[in-house]
């Protein structure tokens, strides 16, 4: 392949048959970066507890999804702007001795802005979110209530 000009954004190359083709040079420097999604934690069954908690569970604005163990990561919640959704971008903290962002799926002003209380809210939950994230599966409805309700707002 050879530019045809020095600023031309086409490109020649030759067919299978040996023909001359003309076709235009992708410029990457105008290419889109593939959409990243969050991982699928349900595409395999297994037995799981979740709940999604809204800013009047929280006082955190938008939706925490909680779960127990799910996938091969470790403990923790996902946060979304609005209601919560299986693919829907969202921002995941971990729930670990190292409260921080796993990872922004959202990257807008309103995510880096709800990073904080996020952290803040699950690090005033720390105990029970790793008791419920290792143990809640096994749980009755009630215990799952009872633990749902004991969830701590942030002040």
């Amino acid at each position: 392949m050879k530019a045809t000009g020095s600023h031309d954004l086409r490109m020649s190359a030759r067919d299978k048959s040996g023909a001359s083709v003309t076709r235009p040079r992708t410029d990457l420097r105008f290419r889109r970066a593939p959409e990243r999604r969050p991982p699928d934690d349900f595409v395999e069954d297994i037995l799981c507890e979740m709940s999604n908690l809204d800013a009047q569970d929280t006082d955190v604005p938008g939706t925490i999804s909680i779960s127990t163990a799910l996938g091969a990561h470790g403990p923790r919640v996902k946060w979304y702007p609005g209601r919560a959704g299986r693919t829907l971008p969202c921002l995941i903290v971990s729930v670990e001795v190292d409260l921080k962002v796993r990872d922004d799926f959202i990257q807008t002003p309103v995510s880096r802005a709800a990073a904080p209380q996020v952290i803040a809210w699950v690090h005033l939950n720390h105990a029970v979110l790793l008791n419920f994230w290792i143990n809640g599966a096994s749980w009755s409805r009630r215990e799952v209530s009872t633990f749902l309700d004991g969830l701590r707002k942030l002040p």
